[in-house]
């Protein structure tokens, strides 16, 4: 199985793990698992950092591809198709971040780990992982 995480989730495995419940943890702690984080969460997280909005310990460019490395975790390219997918979702989230992840995890079949409640209305196999 592969996991495509949450902009949220990833920050949380990072900043405060034990908010995220011990099943999640237990698949980001794997190295054998399949763990990726979206360039959508990559863009969003440097928009809000360069807002002023989330504080990181270094500059996104540096902080978001050395964390990766350190708990082997994947990149996740934005295609068009996951692009276009989002057309294909109803209008139950607004944030459109989200959106895409939602579309990346449906058009490649993947688990979500989220703890956004929005999630669950869609169409897409979710890994709840909040508490």
């Amino acid at each position: 199985m592969r996991y495509l995480l949450d902009t949220g989730v990833w920050l949380w495995s990072l900043m405060a793990p034990e908010r995220i419940r011990e099943e999640a943890r237990l698949i980001l702690a794997d190295g054998t698992r399949e763990a990726f984080l979206s360039a959508a969460s990559s863009f969003e997280i440097s928009l809000k950092w360069a807002l002023g909005k989330l504080p990181l310990p270094e500059p996104p460019a540096r902080y978001i591809p050395d964390r990766m490395a350190a708990l082997g975790i994947e990149p996740m390219p934005v295609t068009h198709a996951h692009a276009l997918d989002v057309s294909e979702l109803p209008r139950y989230h607004t944030d459109p971040f989200d959106r895409l992840l939602i579309s990346q995890a449906r058009v490649e079949n993947m688990v979500i780990l989220t703890a956004d409640r929005a999630f669950r209305l869609y169409p897409v196999k979710i890994l709840w992982c909040g508490q």
